[in-house]
């Protein structure tokens, strides 16, 4: 049972940068498809970024293509979300998620029910 950890959520003005990173229980997380989902209140959970067992990595989500990139570390430790530009519609809690690379080492998806492994969320709020 992997236990994901999310980090780097904060309160930013708007135009500013944040990384959130995502690890797992100190495991590596090397042979797993990784996804990056947010959820703003009211609205339904939505998929941001994935990346793939090879590091194929996908921006999922029109209205952050350009902005947002999602990498791994090279010890494959950790796999970070950064967020560039920020606006206040970016405002949401922000989850990692875990699944097994069904679809092979090359791809990723934006489903949810593709990942089995959900950590509880870093709140990312822009304003002022």
């Amino acid at each position: 049972q992997l236990q994901v950890v999310e980090s780097g959520g904060n309160l930013v003005p708007p135009g500013d940068s944040l990384r959130l990173s995502c690890d797992a229980s100190g495991a590596t997380l090397d042979p797993y498809v990784i996804g990056w989902f947010r959820q703003a209140p009211g609205k339904e959970r939505e998929a941001v970024a994935c990346i793939s067992v090879r590091g194929g990595s996908k921006v999922l989500t029109d209205s952050v293509k350009g902005r947002f990139t999602i990498s791994r570390d090279h010890n494959k430790i950790t796999v970070w979300l950064q967020l560039n530009n920020l606006k206040p519609e970016d405002t949401a809690k922000y989850y990692c998620a875990i699944g097994d690379p069904a679809g092979g080492d090359y791809f990723c998806s934006g489903a949810r029910e593709a990942y089995d492994f959900w950590g509880h969320g870093t709140q990312v709020i822009v304003s002022g």
